[in-house]
């Protein structure tokens, strides 16, 4: 858990405990009054536990302090954009996973990203896509909805339509080879990223394994109008739009840039990933 979060989850927890005491209740009292364990109420108030926003309001109501609810309510949703495990995402299955991607993408104007290990989730087939996501029910097994968030990925698509938005794509080599998916679907993968090579609204830039970095590869990041950065782990993923880790990603994304072959060195890149995948 990020240092970060950890503190603002702290910070949250003991606005929640004033609030309590400014009411002049015990933990055990508003534990009762909300008909919650207590240990409930201490885990919330030492920053070891999340509330929900169902919790908040209920805290709120609790302590006779609603005039409150609006500070917790953004607090919490400040939380939420910077960190997001996908233990708790993913409890309701990968389809509100991609809604959210989509609402975001509906109000993104000009995007760059960088993956190193796969294909752009906005430039991917459903068949690429069901490979993908099939192999990471592997970690989150509890997972079941993945023809779903499969369809919602495709629907997603349609953004790269219109014509009042921009995309730059950059993939590590690495990305074009990653066999997450049957030979034959990797290589109708690759085949359909061709058209993007061809400069326009959406650029498709790719990264050759020998290339020499300036910077090392990292983990993939989107880049959202220059406010927001969507990157993410094993564990979690990140939201952040402080103007500081914007910019250091904007930094990152512009060096990995200079290293991206485009038009026909990129197709000959695919193609010959495309050889490997059908060899």
């Amino acid at each position: 858990m990020s240092t970060d979060y950890q503190q603002a989850r702290v910070a949250l927890g003991t606005r929640m405990r004033e609030l309590r005491a400014e009411s002049s209740l015990s933990g055990r009292a508003l534990a009762a009054r909300l008909a919650w364990p207590q240990s409930k109420v201490s885990k919330l108030e030492t920053g070891k536990q999340t509330p929900t926003l169902a919790d908040v309001r209920a805290w709120v109501e609790g302590t006779g302090r609603p005039d409150a609810a609006d500070e917790l309510v953004g607090r919490l949703r400040t939380l939420e954009t910077q960190y997001r495990s996908w233990r708790r995402q993913l409890a309701g299955g990968y389809l509100p996973v991609q809604e959210a991607h989509a609402a975001q993408g509906g109000r993104t104007r000009v995007r760059r990203s960088f993956d190193p290990t796969l294909i752009p989730g906005l430039l991917q087939t459903a068949g690429y896509a069901r490979g993908v996501l099939s192999r990471y029910t592997t970690v989150h097994p509890a997972i079941r909805d993945v023809e779903a968030a499969v369809q919602a990925r495709m629907a997603r698509q349609r953004v790269l339509k219109d014509r009042g938005r921009s995309f730059h794509f950059l993939v590590w080599e690495a990305a074009l080879i990653s066999r997450l998916c049957p030979p034959v679907v990797l290589a109708d993968q690759l085949e359909c990223l061709v058209p993007w090579l061809v400069p326009g609204r959406v650029r498709l830039g790719v990264i050759p394994l020998d290339a020499a970095l300036s910077v090392p590869a990292g983990v993939g990041f989107s880049i959202h109008d220059d406010e927001l950065v969507i990157t993410e782990s094993w564990h979690a993923e990140m939201w952040l739009d402080d103007p500081e880790d914007v910019a250091l990603h904007r930094r990152a994304w512009d060096e990995l840039e200079t290293s991206a072959a485009y038009g026909p060195d990129a197709h000959r890149l695919l193609a010959r990933a495309r050889r490997r995948a059908t060899a």
